[in-house]
């Protein structure tokens, strides 16, 4: 007497996988999603290897969860995988702040971003 499950919001030959809560801005974030948009699997795990960029890691990891889906959840082929989308979005924003001249106070936001990357499989054409 369970819940009915979700149907699939993604074709079937598409996965997902989201990093919520990373501790950077969404317009730097946004710089990393731009470098792996439209390449391989492959090439865009190396790319995220050699970045220079900090979250660059963190973003790494999600691309190898979006594949690790791609393979055991719906069986894709993992060599004809492309990074199909990577789109950012805002989430929480600490307020903290920092006392200023003669009483007042100077706010600082620390802001949160989340990354979503979906992975497509895509056949070779010769």
């Amino acid at each position: 007497m369970g819940k009915a499950a979700n149907k699939r919001r993604l074709p079937d030959s598409e996965a997902l996988a989201t990093g919520r809560m990373l501790r950077i801005s969404p317009q730097k974030l946004n710089l990393v999603a731009q470098l792996i948009r439209g390449k391989k699997a492959e090439r865009a795990l190396s790319d995220l290897t050699f970045s220079n960029k900090r979250i660059a890691r963190d973003v790494k990891k999600v691309l190898q969860s979006a594949i690790a889906n791609a393979e055991n959840n719906h069986s894709l082929d993992v060599d004809d995988l492309v990074v199909a989308e990577a789109f950012v979005g805002k989430n929480m924003v600490m307020k903290r702040w920092h006392a200023r001249a003669r009483g007042r106070v100077g706010r600082i936001e620390k802001a949160f971003s989340q990354i979503t990357i979906v992975v497509r499989q895509v056949e070779e054409t010769a």
